[in-house]
């Protein structure tokens, strides 16, 4: 095998381990992240996860990463391929519940389950969680003010204020959705933005009806 060939060999395994890491993470949290764990559930060896990661923060933190890259990829993303307004806002959020849905991470959300874990341990993992949220919300709110400035939203409303509800209500759909009420939770924090954001809307007919 060629030495490009072996390259390619490893970033696709990395990325495979990567993938095992945030699925495993959104159901048991980063703390229990270990070289070892990851190995078992893997089925490769901690000498070949060694060569990849010669520490547990390291392992961390790409896998942070690694979440941050399939976030933008599988809701970001999508999102941004909607008009300019009020209608990309809402498909974000859309985005947001299709990918809690559709069962991407056993766990639902590999943030909501690792921020807890680290919101008063200072370090590099923090930091970078820290960093996550506040690019998650600052993206909110600038589609907040895009629509407001299209005049989709109407003058007046807070940028910061109604991201934040937008952003409470995605949260709350994991709490409700594994604990409670299942995929009823997903159905009532769609209602909620949308009527949130149709009351708000000069012309509610840019947006569904239900």
């Amino acid at each position: 095998m060629t030495e490009d060939g072996r390259r390619l060999r490893g970033l696709r395994s990395r990325e495979t381990i990567l993938r095992q890491a945030v699925e495993l993470s959104s159901v048991e949290g980063l703390d229990g992240l270990s070289l070892g764990r990851l190995a078992t559930a893997t089925g490769v060896s901690k000498s070949g996860l060694f060569a990849h990661w010669r520490d547990k923060e390291q392992l961390q933190l790409d896998a942070v990463e690694w979440a941050v890259r399939q976030w933008t990829e599988q809701v970001v993303g999508p999102a941004l391929r909607a008009p300019a307004g009020v209608r990309r806002l809402f498909a974000l959020h859309e985005a947001r519940l299709a990918f809690y849905g559709d069962g991407v991470l056993p766990g639902g959300c590999f943030f909501f389950a690792v921020q807890a874990e680290f919101d008063d341990r200072p370090g590099a993992v923090r930091d970078r969680l820290s960093r996550s949220m506040r690019e998650w919300q600052g993206l909110i709110r600038r589609l907040v003010a895009e629509a407001v400035t299209l005049g989709e939203l109407a003058d007046g409303v807070d940028p910061a204020q109604l991201a934040y509800e937008i952003d409470a209500l995605g949260e709350m759909v994991i709490v409700h959705s594994r604990l409670h009420d299942g995929a009823q939770a997903l159905v009532h924090a769609r209602r909620a933005v949308l009527a949130r954001l149709r009351a708000l809307c000069p012309d509610p007919a840019l947006l569904p009806e239900d």
